[in-house]
């Protein structure tokens, strides 16, 4: 995997050859929205149908009077840049980057003048994705979830739950990573504040993910906090994540819904269903009105949501408090 040098450096001298997941032809007249995203979409997933809902509620009905057309990388983040020279050669009114720093970065090296939407974890002014957050300036504006305050929630949870737990274990994507240093940096912060060891934990390879565990048993770590990485959340990682966390019986907090439902034991993180309906009716409808990014704020998630997967805690043997039990939006039996 590149270095955060390498990768930003690289983005502008990208092939331009591309591949879909989804792709419709461009009516004529019809404004097409490019939609860039590193892990496989599924074109009806809850988050995209809720995109469509926010674009229809600010009057643009894909298929209509406007076309959404899907570019996925599968994981494969060198296919960024070319994808996004592709929604560029395709004249697209404007691009949503979804899923991380690398797609809305290889946006914004493909065109200076397409507008572009993000959704991001990421700090988009250490990133230069914008000048700052009230007043975006150039052509780059959307939505970032920073993490400390989400990394200290994450970890109070936790402890409500394994409150004699002392090392906490970091799950964390490889050093060279373009985010790890954020990250790591967020979760040693929120585990200073509250009194708690951290153990980083650094997955190297998408091959091996039983190291960190092996690691995370030598430590006795009491628990474990699963960081935000793109590539942690491709459908065959996660269930590796998931399933190393129950074989060693290790209670772990997860970053969003989708690991709570598919077997791990509590999750905490934006409700990325709102997100991405904010992000076609405040956003991309909003762009396509005429307004421009540099006068569209940068905003942050209004609403987070807390899941338990009850039967995973039955599984290792730990009795939920009811205090979580009480603030879950979901609870999964």
């Amino acid at each position: 995997m590149m270095r955060r040098r390498e990768f930003i450096a690289g983005l502008g001298t990208a092939a331009a050859a591309a591949c879909s997941c989804v792709a419709r032809a461009q009516q004529p007249g019809m404004p097409m929205i490019g939609f860039l995203d590193p892990l496989l979409l599924a074109p009806n997933s809850p988050p995209l149908n809720a995109f469509r809902r926010g674009l229809a509620e600010a009057g643009y009905v894909d298929g209509q009077n406007v076309t959404v057309e899907f570019r996925s990388a599968n994981n494969q983040l060198w296919r960024l840049p070319e994808m996004a020279a592709d929604l560029v050669r395709r004249q697209a009114a404007v691009i949503v980057a979804t899923g991380g720093l690398p797609a809305a970065l290889a946006a914004k090296a493909a065109t200076q003048t397409i507008p572009i939407v993000f959704v991001s974890g990421a700090d988009p002014v250490k990133y230069g994705l914008v000048a700052s957050l009230n007043r975006p300036g150039g052509t780059v504006t959307g939505l970032s979830v920073l993490g400390l305050e989400l990394m200290g929630k994450r970890l109070s949870l936790l402890l409500e739950l394994i409150p004699q737990a002392a090392t906490i274990a970091y799950l964390s994507g490889p050093s060279n990573s373009l985010v790890f240093e954020d990250l790591t940096s967020d979760m040693l912060a929120a585990a200073r504040a509250l009194g708690r060891q951290i153990v980083v934990l650094e997955v190297r390879s998408e091959l091996d993910f039983e190291s960190p565990f092996t690691t995370l048993v030598e430590r006795r770590a009491g628990a474990l906090v699963v960081g935000d990485f793109t590539f942690f959340s491709n459908p065959r990682n996660r269930g590796k994540i998931v399933g190393l966390a129950a074989l060693h019986k290790i209670p772990t907090i997860y970053p969003n819904r989708s690991y709570a439902v598919n077997g791990g034991l509590m999750s905490y993180g934006a409700d990325f269903v709102s997100v991405y309906r904010q992000l076609g009716l405040n956003y991309v409808g909003q762009v396509l009105k005429g307004a421009k990014p540099a006068d569209l704020p940068v905003q942050q998630p209004t609403k987070f949501e807390l899941v338990i997967n009850l039967k995973t805690a039955k599984e290792l043997g730990l009795t939920m408090p009811l205090t979580l039990l009480a603030t879950a939006d979901e609870v999964i039996e």
